[in-house]
């Protein structure tokens, strides 16, 4: 029936409080009303102040949120953050959110969720094993058939504002290691 649910004054859950997830953010509140609460690796009082948004411990985020968003650059402490734990936790409601990247969730979790409906669907821009869409080659493809499962060919910035905004922070990463600095973007742990 092509039926979904409203982002109209419902909690969007954004993991990751940095520049995407404010913009993100502040999209979601002032284009839909939405109530948005984060979680981060530390709270950030001026953000919060900025943005009206309420911080949370993931937990918290997980358990409160209509739609969980990810905004996290993969590292070690980020790879498989949303696995099977996290999804039950959410809301059997909820609708998770991947435009970050791909190994940042579980997708064996993923899809035992899907199915098992522990959550209501997710939106995937960006896939653990990439550029496959699941992770064994002989599996029967089943992320492609959910009827409650968005997937887009990793296009979230495929504008070219973003890929020039991409380039200039890359630019200044490399900059920054040359002068002996600590890259802006660099992802410690």
């Amino acid at each position: 029936m092509l039926l979904g649910t409203d982002l109209w004054k419902k909690t969007v859950g954004i993991i990751g409080a940095g520049r995407i997830g404010g913009a993100v953010l502040r999209r979601l509140r002032d284009g839909f009303e939405t109530k948005v609460i984060y979680h981060d690796i530390k709270r950030n009082l001026e953000f919060e102040k900025a943005t009206g948004a309420k911080y949370r411990t993931k937990d918290q985020l997980l358990k409160e949120s209509d739609f969980i968003s990810l905004h996290v650059p993969l590292c070690t402490a980020t790879r498989h953050l949303i696995s099977t734990r996290e999804f039950k936790l959410m809301k059997k409601t909820a609708f998770l959110i991947n435009t970050a990247r791909g190994p940042i969730v579980d997708e064996k979790a993923l899809l035992k969720a899907l199915r098992d409906k522990d959550i209501a669907g997710a939106g995937l821009d960006v896939f653990e094993c990439e550029p496959m869409i699941d992770c064994d080659p002989r599996d029967n493809l089943e992320l492609r058939r959910m009827e409650n499962v968005v997937l887009t060919p990793h296009t979230a910035s495929a504008t070219t504002e973003a890929r020039q905004a991409m380039s200039r922070v890359a630019g200044e990463n490399i900059i920054a290691f040359i002068k002996g600095k600590t890259p802006p973007n660099l992802c410690l742990n």
